[in-house]
């Protein structure tokens, strides 16, 4: 039976500790969230195989989502390698963006080439509330080109999200999302019925979960 890439992406993080889960031990995130999961995509760019699946699916979506887009720009520090695949892939330029502009040299936010004639696709490896590549966007909007819209590894599909894409007037696109990867973890592991639940209920209210 054939895997769909959903599936293929979510069983891959998970084969890679790339995600863990544990919610009778919720993780803390940085922004005061408490969650049963923690994902760490960097780990993907350790594992040849992972790579590739990852550089494949991005490369199919951006020539079906994208295919007016003339360079592909990375989200600095994680995006940048996975851009860099996919667009050798799709014969592009490949640029990235920083958080903010360097403090020292010449100032720059974006390294590579970027100007107002192009279209970009920027690629990050995994969406909370939007926050880090919505300021990337930003900042490609600054120098007047146009941001056709963000694909990313993973999604955690929090409400925040919706809304921070929806009001910045942006679409995104990922291989796979925490719906698809909680099913597959049902299936692969011994999740019992109460931890399952628990899950379901974080993605739903994730700033009253647990508490």
């Amino acid at each position: 039976m054939t895997v769909s890439v959903e599936k293929q992406i979510a069983a891959d993080l998970l084969d890679i500790n790339a995600v863990t889960l544990s919610p009778n031990k919720p993780f803390l995130w940085a922004s005061g969230i408490k969650a049963p999961i923690y994902t760490d995509n960097r780990r993907t760019i350790a594992f040849p195989e992972v790579r590739t699946h990852i550089a494949d699916g991005l490369t199919a979506l951006i020539s079906e989502q994208f295919p007016t887009a003339t360079v592909i720009a990375g989200v600095a520090t994680a995006g940048i390698p996975h851009a860099a695949l996919a667009a050798d892939r799709l014969n592009l330029p490949m640029s990235y963006v920083r958080a903010k502009p360097k403090d020292h040299g010449t100032g720059k936010q974006i390294e590579g080439q970027i100007t107002a004639d192009d279209n970009v696709v920027l690629i990050d490896d995994l969406i909370s509330t939007g926050g880090s590549v919505l300021g990337a966007a930003k900042a490609v909007q600054a120098v007047g080109a146009t941001v056709l819209g963000i694909v990313a590894i993973f999604s955690y599909e929090l409400p925040d999200h919706v809304k921070n894409f929806a009001d910045a007037g942006l679409s995104l696109h990922t291989l796979t999302n925490y719906s698809t990867l909680i099913e597959v973890a049902n299936e692969k592991y011994d999740i019992n019925a109460t931890e399952l639940a628990s899950l379901k209920q974080w993605r739903e209210d994730p700033w009253h979960w647990n508490k």
